[in-house]
Formats: structure tokens, sequence, C-alpha cells
């Protein structure tokens, strides 16, 4: 679909469980990539899907299946009710991400539900999907593939920093694009949170009434992750197996553990940014509402930290995989192995047709 313009619906399901992201956005190629982002909405999971997605990794592959299925109808509901909220009739492509139930790039295993084809036929729309499956099988991590979109779309920023499920990166070095993951965040604030009856820790006001425990500090920072070479990328079977059972283990108040955890997001994503000096860092994701958090990292950077407007923070990730699908539709590249470590540059995704 050779064209220089289209109207595209993009959506995104992060780690974080703060639910589905779309957004209605038109993209326009001239020079370069330009876009503006017409329509935009968050739905929150209800308290069903909030528990059923948490516990995809330690669901069967056969359960896992039916779960597909269900969450794909879902998916054509949610968007389908988007479209004639905001009477779109203009639209060439929905592009999803679906939703990671599984994670194991090492393994040669990754699996996005709401990924079928059955997603196009219900819409009666193309979908781009199931964007991650190829770089796996090309050898590659599968993750992140946001990245592609920082350098076509967002390209006057020395950083792109984004603070959802977990924290992300991407930087132009030496004409090539890298990115990685640096640590998590909301995944496991959240989830602390959530044992005081709140679904996040609103402005850090939590956080910043804890503790600073400096041995679980230590033992966070020393966890072998920080210490391996990019690609490299999280999921939530690492954070089950390996952080969760830390922390715990220190038995601490959850202040103290949400403070604590702050502080060491501070100290990781700093130690990323502080490679170059003077220069300018887009941060974007749920993390960036966090006070105490984006303070704790201030204090440990001099670099220009820059929060866009609010429906960039909330919608970058969604807008690009709405643009990875146009980069699909058109056979370009839009999966880097600089960043993914796959054994070529390729045009990841499938293309469903109703």
């Amino acid at each position: 679909m050779m064209k220089d313009d289209y109207h595209i619906i993009g959506v995104m399901s992060g780690t974080s469980l703060d639910g589905l992201d779309l957004v209605y956005a038109q993209f326009e190629l001239e020079r370069n990539w330009s876009f503006e982002i017409l329509h935009s909405e968050t739905v929150p999971y209800d308290d069903l899907w909030n528990n059923t997605l948490r516990n995809l990794v330690d669901t069967d592959l056969k359960e896992l299946k039916l779960i597909d299925d269900k969450y794909t109808a879902y998916l054509a509901q949610i968007i389908q009710a988007f479209i004639t909220s905001h009477s779109i009739t203009k639209l060439d492509a929905i592009c999803s991400h679906g939703h990671t139930a599984l994670h194991k790039p090492e393994e040669q295993l990754t699996y996005q539900i709401g990924n079928t084809a059955i997603l196009s036929k219900l819409l009666e729309h193309i979908v781009v999907c199931d964007f991650r499956v190829q770089d796996v099988a090309l050898g590659g991590q599968g993750a992140p593939l946001v990245p592609i979109g920082d350098k076509l779309l967002f390209s006057n920023y020395d950083f792109c920093l984004n603070l959802g499920g977990f924290a992300n990166i991407s930087v132009e070095v030496e004409e090539k694009r890298i990115a990685y993951d640096i640590c998590p965040v909301n995944i496991v604030l959240n989830h602390y949170t959530k044992q005081l009856g709140f679904d996040y820790d609103d402005r850090g006001e939590i956080a910043s009434s804890g503790q600073n425990n400096q041995e679980l500090l230590q033992a966070l920072n020393n966890l072998d992750f920080y210490r391996q070479p990019y690609p490299k990328s999280l999921g939530l079977e690492w954070v089950k197996s390996i952080v969760f059972p830390i922390i715990d283990s220190f038995k601490l108040e959850v202040k103290d553990v949400l403070c604590t955890f702050c502080e060491h997001i501070a100290l990781q994503i700093s130690k990323e940014i502080n490679k170059k000096e003077s220069v300018s860092v887009l941060v974007t994701g749920g993390g960036c509402y966090n006070k105490y958090l984006m303070d704790r990292l201030g204090h440990y950077t001099n670099n220009d930290i820059i929060i866009p407007n609010k429906t960039i923070v909330e919608f970058k990730e969604a807008l690009i995989f709405a643009f990875l699908g146009i980069l699909k539709l058109r056979n370009e590249v839009n999966c880097l192995k600089s960043v993914t470590g796959a054994s070529k540059d390729h045009s990841s995704g499938v293309i469903y047709y109703p």
C-alpha cells in the first residue's frame, strides 16, 4: 500500500495493565514522516480481564488459546466502539500489538494474544499485528519494537525513554539505532501499591513517605541483567521469578518497598542517560506522572528531561504501533537488527484482510 498519506488506528496493551490504549492518527510522508493524533482513548480493563492478563504466564498453552479467542473478540468490541464513538470513516488499517502472554526470546518463544485473523473479519478492516514473532524467529529479542518510530518520528531528541511496565530506551549510536529494556517500573510499583488497595501510587506520594532500604537497593542493583550487554529485554516471567522474591524476602512495609524501588529505577536509568552529556531525554509512559520517581531521576542526572504533552506521554506507544503497521504495509523495515539482535533488518508483522 504505497502512498503518502495514511489514516490508522493503533492499539497497545502494556504489561502494566493500565488498559487498552487506542489512537486514530494521520501520517504523512514528505521528505520525512510526520503525524497528527486525531483521537485517543484508554479503555481500562475490568477486574476479570485484569486478573486474567496478570496470570497469563502461569496458564497452560491449551487454556491460553481459549483466552486468546476471547481476548480477540474483546479487542474487536473495544476497537469497534472507538470507531463508532469518533465517527471514523477514513481508515486504511488497524495496527495492534496484542497483549504479551509469553516472552522468552532465549527459547525462541513469544506469544501475544489478540493477534488472530478473526480480528480482521470481525472489524471488516485490514489488520496488521503480531509484530514480535518474526524477529524472534530471526534470532532477535522481539523487543523493543518502538525504536524505529523513535528514529523516524522523534529524531529531534537524543534519548527516547519510556516508563511503562518496564523502562526502555532508544538512542542513535554511530548512525545505528540501539534500544533495550533498562529495568522494571510500573509492573513492580503497581503490584505493591495494589496491596494497599490502590491501582497506582498517585504522584509517588506513598513512595515519598517511605524509607530507602540500602540492603534491598544493593540486592536489586546487583541483578545479573544489569551487567548484560544489549540487545536485551525483560518480561513478566523474570519479574515474578527473580524480582518479587528478592523484595518479599525483606518483609518491608509497602511504602519502603516503593521508596527503595523508585531509587533503584532512578539509578538504573541515570546510568544509561549519563553515558552522554548535555543531551535531551524525551520521557513518556505512565511513570512520568510519578513525581517522586521523576525527582529522584533528576537528582542523578544533569541532562535535559523533557515530558511532552499528555497525549504523547500516554499514547506514544500506540501511535508507534500504528506507524509500524504502515511500514509493514509498505514492506519497509520496521524492525532493526541493531535493536533486537536479529540476523537482519526486516519488515515484521502479519497483514490480515477481511
